[in-house]
């Protein structure tokens, strides 16, 4: 298989050092895995242009107990110690939770929420079978919307999971972290926050004045953590870029992957926000290291129905840059 071929959203790739191999994880899709449920799946291959067909390695139908069985959103696998750890957020529209004030914002927002969030399932394998830890809940707060939740661990050693909190819930969506315990069965303390969508300077300037943002929420989603060769520490994130559509003054916008940078190191920021990468109704985006040395970031594109894009990118200093796109592995488009 190729990438043109593969049904791949929220890609996520893992390349490991041992075997030479890319492991490539998406949500479970049974016309490609032949498997029926909701899950992950993970195509494998050597270089980055041909893959075996997908098998599955976590399925909620077997986790006994779990609070959610729809979703299977944005997997994704870290090992940490000599175990491997796979985050993919799950709802259950049967559990509601508070919506925000009806004058948050002057105006009448009612929005129907309910329970989601990113689970941590673990297993001794990249090809699972995934148990997950805590069958009861998510891992962040289950009174938060939450989903696309990611691991970082701090140069103390200090595992967190950073994820996003719903613009379902909050209207103008936020970037949060929250510490795990040492073996990444639970939470410790409090979430903190880490910046809000609206903080990226440029995502209102298509925008004229006197036209009502509310119209156009502030959408948070897929954070991802990466080292800078400075020190620095860089977080992938993507939102929809707004602009107006309408003669009516109606607002939309494309699905973007942009970033953001903590000077100081430290996931708790201060963060500051950079122009976006790559546009196109393109997302979701990660970082790895191809076993020759180059610097790649996988996304998705578009938004639906998507499929894996591949871009070498390179550091100056605390700025991300596309050096090219790899339309010779993605297939174009």
């Amino acid at each position: 298989m190729q990438l043109p071929d593969m049904p791949l959203h929220d890609p996520f790739v893992v390349a490991d050092d041992r075997t030479r191999t890319y492991y490539l994880y998406t949500s479970n899709d049974p016309t490609v895995s032949g498997v029926d449920g909701v899950g992950t799946m993970v195509y494998r291959g050597h270089d980055l242009r041909d893959w075996t067909r997908p098998v599955v390695v976590f399925l909620t139908a077997e986790q006994n107990g779990i609070w959610a069985a729809d979703g299977g959103w944005a997997p994704e696998v870290h090992q940490y110690g000599d175990r491997y750890y796979l985050f993919t957020t799950l709802h259950d529209q049967d559990k509601p939770l508070p919506v925000p004030p009806a004058d948050q914002w002057g105006t009448p927002f009612q929005i129907a929420n309910h329970m989601r969030g990113t689970i941590t399932a673990v297993s001794d394998s990249l090809l699972g079978p995934f148990t997950v830890v805590d069958p009861s809940r998510p891992t962040p707060p289950a009174n938060l919307m939450t989903l696309d939740g990611t691991l970082h661990v701090d140069e103390s050693g200090q595992p967190w999971m950073v994820y996003a909190h719903e613009w379902l819930q909050t209207i103008d969506g936020t970037m949060e972290a929250i510490r795990l315990a040492p073996d990444l069965s639970g939470t410790i303390g409090d979430p903190v926050f880490l910046f809000k969508a609206s903080d990226a300077p440029w995502l209102g300037e298509q925008i004229p004045g006197g036209v009502p943002h509310q119209l156009a929420p502030y959408i948070t989603d897929g954070p991802q953590l990466y080292r800078t060769p400075d020190g620095s520490l860089l977080m992938l994130w993507s939102t929809y870029e707004k602009n107006v559509a309408g003669e009516d003054g109606s607002i939309s916008g494309g699905y973007v992957q942009t970033y953001a940078v903590s000077k100081s190191g430290a996931v708790e920021g201060p963060w500051q926000q950079r122009r976006p990468l790559v546009r196109e109704d393109s997302g979701h985006g990660m970082l790895f290291h191809t076993f020759d040395g180059h610097l790649m970031m996988i996304l998705h594109r578009p938004f639906e129905n998507a499929r894996g894009k591949l871009y070498e990118m390179e550091f100056h200093g605390d700025e991300l840059r596309v050096l090219r796109r790899r339309a010779d592995l993605d297939g174009g488009g």
